[in-house]
């Protein structure tokens, strides 16, 4: 699929977008994503795995855990397509009560392996 395809498939989820919005405050781990957002883990898996593939998140390895994060340098029209999502006037009640849930989620205590 190319890659425009795969950006407005990866955008056209509102769940999705809510991930975006979460790793807009900081990078997160699948577990911490998995108790804001209330999913199963799978659930959270597979739409990161869409945001990844359509490049509007990066991964990295930190100790045991895996980081999603938006990327540090994303294509100019990935970059384009995160600003307008990121950046529109969307003053929506579900991204806020997940901004404010992010500031009490600790990975320690919920991402026990």
């Amino acid at each position: 699929m190319h890659r425009y395809q795969k950006v407005h498939k990866a955008l056209s989820d509102f769940n999705r977008v809510r991930i975006l919005h979460l790793l807009a405050v900081r990078p997160l781990c699948v577990c911490e994503i998995t108790d804001i957002l209330g999913f199963a883990t799978s659930t959270v898996s597979q739409h990161l795995s869409l945001l990844r593939d359509a490049g509007l998140v990066e991964s990295s390895k930190d100790g045991k855990w895996v980081d999603y994060r938006l990327p540090d340098h994303p294509a100019p029209g990935i970059r384009t397509m995160l600003d307008l999502t990121l950046n529109s006037d969307l003053d929506e009640a579900t991204i806020r009560q997940d901004r404010e849930r992010i500031k009490s989620v600790d990975r320690d205590a919920i991402c026990r392996t």
